[in-house]
């Protein structure tokens, strides 16, 4: 079953405030305007890159990404 980016990053959510990925996906949880229910890379990077200020570089949302499609198969 794909879902979508938003249901993945929830699954990388830890306790661990010092992991890059632990940040970002607790950050994404706590951001109620997060496109939900997208599985489309532009919109997301549009929506990081314009609106939030929790992600210091885009390529830790490209790694996070990479492994978004290869567990989405």
């Amino acid at each position: 079953m794909r879902r979508s980016f938003y249901q993945y990053i929830l699954t990388q959510r830890g306790h661990n405030f010092y992991d890059p990925v632990e940040a970002f996906a607790g950050a994404v949880a706590k951001d109620i305007m997060f496109p939900k229910y997208s599985e489309d890379y532009h919109e997301i990077t549009d929506y990081l890159e314009l609106s939030v200020d929790y992600l210091n570089s885009m390529d830790l949302f490209d790694q996070v990404w990479e492994n978004y499609l290869e567990n989405n198969k």
